[in-house]
């Protein structure tokens, strides 16, 4: 079990509680939040992809607040009670069920009412870590640590542009509904990053068409919907965290598959360390390389959005697997 993930129970009751002071303390009169707000839409989103979507989408007219931290892994949140506060100031919050334990319990007590869950924008599927006609592989026996929600489902719907776009136009009509005076506005810039989006599926379909291989190990099993989407199999490391040694069983299956399917790279993610991946490379004589979950953006992103990280990806897979 991969311990990096697990938010510890006694610290998340402990914020709980604390939260709970915190919201009594503010529930007579005008927020600090309110008052920030500067007379926009106030949007509280629990992770990097969300708040894109929110701050593409409402532009001038919203103040979005990220909970997740440039740098912070996601699953590894914990949620301070004067965080838990301000979500029940919010005017909408967006959030993925399930991938934070936290933020659905912080949820849950804050009463915010105005709450919009991106799994239920598009429909979520299952992936095996070990590719090859795996989907309905129950994802939560992997090991990583996440809580991958009912049957087994597979959060990582951003990493798929199409499921991206679907879950755009759904934050899209949640801010029409919560703030009809700028309803048009919403509706153009969801369609103007719906087409964007789009564009992007295009290029993943184009860039990847003709390779060498199909077949790409990574040390977090988050590529599934992108691997289905443009007919690549994912081979992950499964049942061990991205940081530690893979099993010497897995390694030996790795190494063979390797082999077989004329696999050069051993990708690992921006928020974790690379050592899982540069011990599979030394003993298969592989090369390691980024390939981004975009579950945040770190502080030494300098600028780079969600497009840009995702083109980089592209980049890296083309040059993985062979692109002609």
């Amino acid at each position: 079990m991969n311990v990096r993930r697990l938010i510890p129970t006694a610290a998340l009751t402990g914020a709980v509680a604390l939260a709970a002071t915190a919201l009594t303390a503010c529930s007579g009169g005008t927020s600090e939040t309110g008052d920030a707000k500067g007379g926009r839409l106030g949007v509280t989103a629990s992770f990097y992809p969300l708040q894109f979507l929110a701050e593409q989408i409402g532009q001038d007219h919203v103040k979005v607040t990220g909970l997740t931290k440039p740098g912070v892994e996601p699953h590894d949140l914990e949620i301070t009670p004067r965080q838990t506060s301000q979500l029940g100031d919010a005017d909408v919050v967006l959030y993925l069920k399930t991938l934070q334990p936290a933020v659905d319990k912080a949820i849950e007590l804050s009463g915010v009412k105005n709450v919009v869950d991106a799994a239920t924008l598009t429909k979520l599927e299952t992936h095996s870590a070990a590719g090859h006609e795996g989907h309905d592989h129950d994802h939560a026996a992997e090991g990583d640590g996440h809580d991958h929600g009912e049957a087994g489902t597979d959060p990582h719907v951003w990493l798929d542009p199409v499921k991206y776009a679907e879950i755009a136009k759904g934050v899209g009509a949640a801010l029409e509904k919560a703030d009809p005076s700028h309803a048009a506005d919403y509706r153009k810039n969801a369609g103007e990053l719906v087409a964007k989006l789009g564009a992007l599926d295009t290029e993943f379909k184009d860039g990847l068409q003709n390779t060498a291989t199909k077949t790409f190990i990574t040390t977090h099993s988050a590529f599934g919907y992108l691997a289905e989407r443009y007919g690549l199999d994912q081979e992950g490391i499964a049942g061990v965290d991205p940081e530690a040694e893979p099993s010497p069983a897995r390694m030996k299956e790795l190494q063979d598959v390797a082999k077989k399917d004329n696999v050069t790279t051993v990708f690992f993610e921006a928020l974790a360390s690379d050592k899982t991946a540069k011990a599979l490379a030394r003993d298969t004589g592989l090369k390691t390389d980024v390939l981004d979950p975009l579950e945040g953006i770190t502080d030494s992103s300098q600028g780079a959005d969600y497009f840009e990280v995702m083109r980089s990806n592209l980049k890296n897979l083309q040059k993985a697997l062979g692109s002609k």
